[in-house]
């Protein structure tokens, strides 16, 4: 594997682990808010974030690469509303899609193959997660303000349970 492929791979580790702090915050603003389902829904894509990134830290480190974290910014924690919360998480799938590309292009061109193999993976990924993202937004936005069918999406959100969408083992 190429330095700029590694480089470029501890990247997106990082962009991985800083959507997972990310959706913590979010977790955290509905929780605050009472909507507890939506909580669960966040921190359950928090830990599938961080799935993600150790799924590219433990390729770096199969091709004996060096992997290196680097500091992350603090993610916003204050929100316009719960609806505003998952058009945040929308505008962050659609972020970590285009970094998935880039991350894939730049492997074809340096032709690390079996970086293509493993991003080959997180592009399918990232599609079920923009789609699922985009849903969400949606949905709020047809419900607006109207408060039962807030509290029903909210627990709908809730049913989510942990590890039935997350990467597989290696």
């Amino acid at each position: 594997m190429t330095k700029t492929v590694l480089d470029a791979i501890n990247d997106q580790i990082n962009a991985e682990l800083s959507a997972s702090y990310a959706y913590l915050a979010m977790s955290a603003y509905c929780e605050l808010q009472n909507f507890t389902g939506s909580a669960s829904w966040l921190r359950i894509q928090s830990q599938e974030e961080q799935t993600h990134a150790m799924k590219l830290f433990d390729f770096v480190l199969a091709r004996h690469g060096k992997v290196e974290l680097k500091a992350m910014a603090k993610p916003a924690g204050d929100f316009k509303s719960v609806p505003a919360v998952f058009q945040a998480a929308l505008e962050q799938e659609q972020v970590v899609g285009r970094q998935i590309d880039k991350l894939y292009e730049l492997a074809f061109k340096e032709k690390a193959f079996a970086a293509l193999v493993e991003l080959q993976w997180f592009i399918t990924e990232q599609v079920e997660e923009e789609k699922t993202a985009r849903e969400i937004a949606g949905k709020f936005q047809m419900v607006k303000d109207d408060p039962a069918s807030m509290l029903d999406l909210d627990r709908e959100l809730g049913a989510r349970q942990p590890g039935a969408d997350a990467a597989p083992a290696e």
